[in-house]
């Protein structure tokens, strides 16, 4: 029928992958600025998982988001070598 525009694609496949997932999905700030560069990670999770997760994120007065990042953080530590 009809073709699709060349301006509707999504995005280019990336030369070089690695440094592409590394890369920060922002410029990077300042050298003084206190923010610590951020990832998004996205996971599946059942619906009765994401409730409990969600009920006990709000019985501890945090948002999920900064639970399960101390979750993370106690359950993977930096290593002794890691730049941290």
């Amino acid at each position: 029928m009809s073709e699709r525009s060349p301006k509707r694609s999504f995005a280019a496949r990336p030369a070089d992958p690695e440094s592409w997932v590394k890369a920060p999905d922002r410029p990077s700030p300042p050298a003084d600025a206190a923010a610590d560069f951020t990832a998004r990670l996205t996971i599946d999770v059942t619906a009765d998982m994401r409730g409990r997760i969600k009920i006990a994120a709000f019985q501890r007065g945090q948002t999920v988001a900064d639970m399960l990042r101390a979750l993370f953080e106690c359950e993977f530590p930096p290593s002794q070598g890691d730049d941290r």
